[in-house]
């Protein structure tokens, strides 16, 4: 998972809302990537530091963009079954603030929406990367605070 993660430049192939993805820079433990989210008719674009440390975790901040105020995200990866080598924990964290009253009052009406859309979406490009899940899949549990 930290690979399908990691791969920010591929975002577009296979993220939700996601219209384009560039590499702007990159060394085996950082990146700087630009993403362009849709929304229609809603497009913006964002720049962000991501910082990686394989195998255990992908952390981006927004760096740049009208959208956001501050964005942070954080994948978490620990191992899974001691039985099946091939499988793993995810833990996402994010905490963000728009800089638009609207794109905040449309967060709010389809954040839970889009997380899920999302979760399946890094799945299933596992999926299409590795081959079926080697264990069952479990919904990633939403906390707000």
């Amino acid at each position: 998972m930290f690979n399908v993660v990691s791969d920010v430049g591929h975002y577009k192939d296979f993220v939700p809302f996601c219209t384009k993805s560039v590499i702007l820079s990159k060394s085996s433990s950082k990146l700087i990537g630009t993403l362009e989210i849709g929304f229609p008719p809603i497009v913006e674009s964002y720049t962000s530091k991501v910082t990686l440390y394989k195998p255990n975790l992908v952390s981006a901040i927004c760096t740049e963009g009208k959208l956001f105020h501050y964005l942070e995200t954080t994948w978490k990866f620990s191992s899974g079954l001691n039985s099946n080598p091939r499988s793993c924990i995810i833990d996402f964290y994010i905490c963000f603030r728009f800089k638009s009253l609207v794109h905040s009052q449309i967060a709010i009406f389809f954040f839970d929406s889009l997380v899920r859309q999302m979760e399946i979406a890094f799945l299933e490009e596992a999926k299409r990367r590795y081959g079926k899940p080697t264990v069952e899949t479990h919904p990633l549990e939403i906390v707000k605070r």
